[in-house]
């Protein structure tokens, strides 16, 4: 087995069990997923709008990426459940404590518009509170980026502050907001939801 394939065999969300929602799954990243994600996370509309993915983004970049992902964080395929299309990705890192994680996740271009982050990151985070047992989870987007921001407002996360991060597409520090969930807020959000 490569580095590659056992990678992605340790880093799996739940092992290999998908995650489904209405219209989606999230799935195990595949060797074979790896093309879309350089293809899809190379526009620059998405590579300016991380921290991580640098422009241009190639293959080699991609499993670059792979292969350099940290000790206990999860990467997740946002899929079409009929074909298994790739449409983006999702993950969290959890906290050292493992008590909380970000979270992330990014929609290529060719997608945007159908509350797909929305839905994939719904997902991510009841997996998050009640499979994985976080006590809350955090996020952040670039100051410039409202789409995200929207998202994030919708699945019910809570403004924090303000900071900067480094966009490796941009080769910049950028201004960027910090938000928090926490598990009792996720649960009353729920429960009104309903």
């Amino acid at each position: 087995m490569s580095r590659l394939s056992q990678l992605l065999k340790r880093r799996s969300v739940g092992g290999h069990e998908p995650i489904r929602t209405t219209r989606l799954v999230l799935r195990q990243l595949t060797t074979d997923d790896l093309p879309d994600v350089a293809t899809l996370a190379g526009d620059w509309g998405i590579a300016s709008m991380t921290a991580r993915i640098p422009y241009p983004y190639t293959l080699a970049d991609a499993r670059q990426w792979l292969d350099g992902l940290e000790e206990g964080e999860v990467v997740r395929a946002i899929a079409t459940p009929v074909d298994g299309r790739l449409l983006g990705l999702t993950g969290y890192l959890p906290s050292r404590d493992g008590r909380r994680a970000e979270i992330g996740y990014w929609i290529g271009r060719p997608y945007w518009g159908n509350g797909y982050a929305t839905e994939a990151a719904s997902a991510l985070i009841a997996f998050g509170f009640t499979s994985a047992g976080f006590e809350a989870l955090t996020c952040c987007h670039f100051s410039d980026n409202p789409a995200s921001r929207r998202v994030i407002e919708k699945l019910g996360f809570k403004a924090t502050g303000n900071c900067s991060c480094w966009s490796e597409a941009r080769r910049i520090q950028s201004p960027a907001e910090q938000y928090e969930l926490t598990r009792r807020d996720w649960r009353q959000l729920t429960r009104r939801r309903r």
